[in-house]
């Protein structure tokens, strides 16, 4: 959609970052953030001052709006522009195999016994380490005040 084409009364009521969108996604290339927001506000009418007085707010609307990506040497354009290319594997294409190796195998058995958080000097009574066993509940019933 071209900006021109939206009436005035209908930008009025649209958010800067609004009316960035459309002004980037109709210019179909990146664009300085000064640059930007001055057609951003030529879009609403807005005096010159307006672009300088502003500024600071539009580049944190654009910086936490993530229609919107900031490109190297200050230029921004819309995200989509610059979505990454996922690659997706099926898994049947992937050789896995289903046989396990037998070196792997040993190594794993000789690796269940080392337990590096064993505490050798633990002992299996663990009452005297028991710091709950002075604890005495009480019910509200036995509560006064």
């Amino acid at each position: 959609m071209n900006i021109k084409d939206i009436p005035k009364e209908e930008l009025e009521t649209m958010g800067y970052d609004e009316i960035a969108y459309l002004v980037l996604e109709s210019n179909g290339k990146k664009m300085k953030l000064f640059d930007l927001f001055k057609k951003v506000c030529k879009a609403l009418n807005l005096p010159d001052e307006t672009v300088e007085e502003r500024i600071a707010d539009f580049f944190e609307l654009l910086s936490i709006n993530k229609k919107f990506v900031l490109l190297p040497n200050g230029y921004w354009d819309l995200a989509v522009n610059h979505a990454q290319d996922m690659v997706v594997e099926d898994e049947d294409d992937s050789e896995v195999s289903d046989e396990i190796d037998e070196e792997e195998l040993e190594d794993s058995e000789e690796n269940e016994d080392e337990d590096i958080f064993y505490d050798n000097d633990l002992d299996d009574n663990d009452e005297e380490d028991d710091d709950l066993k002075d604890l005495v509940i009480i019910d509200d019933e036995d509560i006064q005040e």
